[in-house]
């Protein structure tokens, strides 16, 4: 059952964002785009704090792990995504140096995808990227990434199966501005909407195999279960403090700072609304 619930979710999370962004960006509604970003935010710093955290610390008592180890475990977290990013960003600056002036480069690194679990960007100004390789770099990030997501939304279903839930709709929801962009990238690479679309969800659907790797591993090394739940709440947070918040640090109106914060407590309070409703 157990298993049936990982697949579940993760194609949910997968390919329903994927779904999901395809409708924003077709139907030029992507001005709710920075709504979700707020969204996404709130909802992904509310499942780490309030869920994962809490339920790495239940389990640790039992597995006898340590306070100081589950801490420890997540600062190490934090700083592998963020050199992580560091690596990628290296990487594409060598790499667009050769091909483009300074000013292409700075506009269009930000967008590539992390190769690595659990962290996407979400800047939607794709049109600095180089058109002939920007595709191939797209569907296989977010395919990586797509691996990654599954094994940590695993590892919550393995927890508690409501846990696990909050981290399906949390990665759905911070996927979805970040596939707005992908699509914009692929129909410029592909110049056909339906194949970009079947290409980025055959992506979101390693969702699934990463799911299923992400049992079996979990199933295992039960014992580990906490560290896993405290990766994937590190995860989280660098995903909301290090891309979302920072693109919504913008000077704006009163009114739309107030639209903004009100959808950042959104996607708290989706988090609790979720969490109190899985325990009836």
């Amino acid at each position: 059952m157990t298993l049936i619930s990982i697949l579940v979710g993760t194609l949910v999370a997968g390919m329903g964002s994927v779904w999901l962004a395809a409708l924003l960006a077709y139907a030029l509604l992507s001005r709710f785009t920075q709504h979700l970003l707020s969204l996404a935010a709130g909802a992904l710093l509310a499942t780490a704090f309030t869920r994962l955290l809490p339920e790495a610390f239940e389990l640790s008592v039992s597995a006898g792990v340590s306070a100081q180890a589950l801490f420890g475990a997540l600062l190490v977290g934090l700083v592998f995504f963020f050199l992580l990013d560091k690596a990628e960003l290296w990487h594409h600056g060598h790499e667009h140096g050769h091909d483009h002036s300074h000013e292409a480069h700075s506009h269009s690194h930000a967008h590539d995808h992390h190769a690595h679990a659990g962290h996407a960007h979400h800047d939607h100004h794709h049109h600095g990227h180089n058109h002939h390789s920007g595709g191939w770099a797209v569907l296989l990030g977010d395919s990586v990434h797509a691996f990654g997501d599954g094994i940590l939304i695993a590892a919550a279903f393995v927890a508690d199966p409501r846990l696990g839930i909050a981290a399906a709709l949390a990665v759905m929801a911070h996927e979805v501005p970040h596939h707005v962009g992908d699509l914009v990238v692929l129909r410029q690479t592909l110049s056909n909407p339906r194949a970009a679309l079947f290409k980025l969800t055959l992506a979101g659907g390693v969702t699934a195999i990463g799911g299923l790797v992400g049992y079996l591993l979990v199933g295992a090394l039960h014992e580990y279960l906490p560290f896993f739940l405290v990766v994937a709440a590190s995860s989280f947070i660098y995903v909301a403090l290090a891309d979302l918040i920072p693109q919504l640090q913008k000077r704006l109106s009163p009114k739309e700072t107030a639209a903004q914060v009100a959808w950042l407590f959104a996607g708290i309070a989706l988090v609790a609304a979720l969490g109190e409703w899985a325990q009836h």
